[in-house]
Formats: C-alpha cells, structure tokens, sequence
C-alpha cells in the first residue's frame, strides 16, 4: 500500500521533502503529488492538475493548507484512502468531516513524529 504525499516538493528544505526522505528510510512506498516540478528521491512528483490515478492508497498526508485543498476533496476520496494524515498547517474540519462521513480515518498529527515514534 502507498502513501500520497500531497504538497511535494523537490526544495529539501519543506517538511513535506523530509516526509519522503523518512518514508524511504522506513521502506514505505510513497507517491510525491504537487504542483512543483521535478523528482523526490528519484520519484516524479505526479501533478495534481491531472488527477493521476494511483492504486493501493493507503495513507494522504497532507502537506497543502485547507483554502489549496477544496478544489481536490473529490479526487482526493476517489483515491480510496484507509487514511488522511493532516499535519501541522493543514487541519481542515470540513474536509475532515467529509472524509470521515466516507469512512476514512482522519488523523491530526505530524507524519514526521508519527514515522520517528513508530506510530506511523
């Protein structure tokens, strides 16, 4: 099962770049989805524009504030999560009710502390 990484980006510098580093270490299987350019560890980050079908989703984390998100709720639940992780910046109630009405567990917490503490 793979894990989206929504906000990717190639910067080593954002949270959601050392989500993907962690990810890898831990030998989980992940799919870098933004609007940037480029690659994550040799993984092309997917554009989100155009809705890439991606099978197996078993965890969203979500590294894209709550006004970037409406536009994506859909294609997002289409992905079939078991769960959405919002991290720090990124809580949204109405998308998190949404979800959790579709039977996705909703998670507030960081994807960093969760992979570091074996929580993830």
């Amino acid at each position: 099962m793979k894990t989206v990484i929504l906000g990717a980006t190639p910067n080593a510098g954002r949270y959601a770049f050392l989500a993907a580093q962690f990810l890898r270490d831990k030998k989980h299987e992940f799919v870098p989805v933004g609007i940037k350019k480029g690659d994550v560890f040799g993984v092309p980050i997917l554009q989100i524009g155009d809705k890439p079908e991606i099978k197996d989703v078993h965890t969203i984390t979500m590294y894209v504030g709550a006004p970037r998100q409406a536009g994506w709720y859909d294609y997002l639940l289409s992905l079939k999560p078991k769960r959405i992780i919002f991290n720090p910046g990124s809580e949204n109630p109405e998308f998190e009710k949404l979800a959790a009405s579709k039977g996705v567990e909703v998670v507030e917490a960081c994807t960093l502390v969760m992979l570091r503490t074996n929580q993830f």
